[in-house]
């Protein structure tokens, strides 16, 4: 394939998360290349920019999505940045692939969702990437299989080696706990509907001003009930795990069962340090999707409401977090575009 047939992407934002896209795309994935980078940091953009052959570094995403050369977006900048990131992408009627969150609140999601409705089509695509990831895959599939009947309760464990810093319990629900919300309400094709946020005494671990462990249960509008723990400071390693009991039969992901070792008088396998090593094949196949529908000319995974749905329901768990009492999630109606 020769570049002028590959998809020219523009990576706006390149943090950690960012630089793995830019990689992901120049060595891992075939049919794109990066044309652009951006960042508010002129001296990294420039420095990762170097390594690109026909890469320019920019400041400003306006400008970078401007340039000849660009054909898609990946937006990994922090959240409070992605609306003007988007409104910039939807102006070039330009297909993007935006790391969660959409938006950090439902006024701007909402915003996104009025600008995406009036260009009449789907350009948005939302990086919950644990819908590429294999054992989601499989679960997901049996669940919509009926073999095991109705799904009436989901498990989910997130645990961190440690809380990054800075981190606060508002951010354990809409940095970590948003991916659960997402995966729910795909694997079950049901809306949650309420949030409940229980705070059992901090782990001497936690940092200071953080309760961690917490543990948060979902009500859907399907009847079932899911619950979370969400515990940022395990210590051991990065874990996701999940659980389905169902009418007939549960299903179990997450173990990490590939390779078993029996060694002097002990058992056990490894466990991924963090969320990029655990994910790294989710994230390779998200890419992969977004660049194969974009080229076909379709935008398919997550969309904007999926964004602004999690984004609901995260102003709806933070309000249980604080005030100690179940509260329902507000959604307005889904619009057309998204059904």
């Amino acid at each position: 394939m020769t570049e002028q047939d590959s998809l020219g992407v523009a990576v706006v934002g390149t943090g950690r998360m960012g630089a793995d896209h830019v990689r992901r795309i120049s060595e891992v994935i075939s049919g794109a290349h990066v044309t652009a980078v951006v960042d508010l940091d002129s001296d990294r953009a420039r420095a990762i920019a170097a390594g690109i052959e026909g890469c320019a570094a920019y400041g400003d995403p306006a400008e970078a999505l401007a340039a000849p050369g660009v054909d898609a977006v990946l937006v990994a900048s922090p959240g409070p940045a992605h609306e003007a990131a988007l409104l910039a992408a939807f102006a070039h009627d330009l297909p993007v692939l935006c790391e969660k969150p959409l938006t950090p609140d439902t006024a701007s999601a909402l915003r996104l969702l009025e600008a995406e409705q009036r260009l009449g089509r789907r350009r948005v695509q939302v990086g919950f990437m644990r819908r590429y990831d294999r054992e989601y895959v499989k679960l997901k599939a049996l669940l919509d299989s009926g073999d095991l009947g109705r799904p009436l309760l989901l498990h989910h464990r997130h645990r961190n080696a440690e809380a990054p810093p800075g981190f606060t319990d508002a951010m354990a629900v809409n940095d970590s706990v948003a991916h659960e919300m997402d995966v729910t309400r795909w694997l079950l094709g049901q809306e949650i509907t309420a949030v409940t946020v229980l705070r059992p005494r901090p782990s001497a671990h936690a940092p200071e001003g953080l309760s961690d462990p917490q543990f948060v249960v979902f009500e859907t509008d399907g009847g079932a009930v899911v619950d979370v723990e969400i515990f940022l400071s395990a210590r051991y390693g990065y874990q996701v795990q999940a659980e389905a009991v169902c009418e007939d039969g549960t299903a179990r992901i997450g173990d990490g069962h590939d390779m078993l070792v029996n060694a002097a008088g002990r058992w056990g396998g490894t466990v991924t340090p963090s969320y990029l090593e655990r994910f790294e094949d989710a994230y390779d196949r998200q890419v992969q999707a977004w660049v194969d529908a974009t080229r076909r000319g379709e935008v398919t995974g997550p969309s904007t409401w999926d964004g602004y749905a999690v984004a609901a329901i995260s102003e709806a768990g933070v309000r249980a977090q604080t005030g100690g009492v179940r509260t329902e999630v507000e959604l307005v109606e889904r619009p057309a575009l998204y059904r």
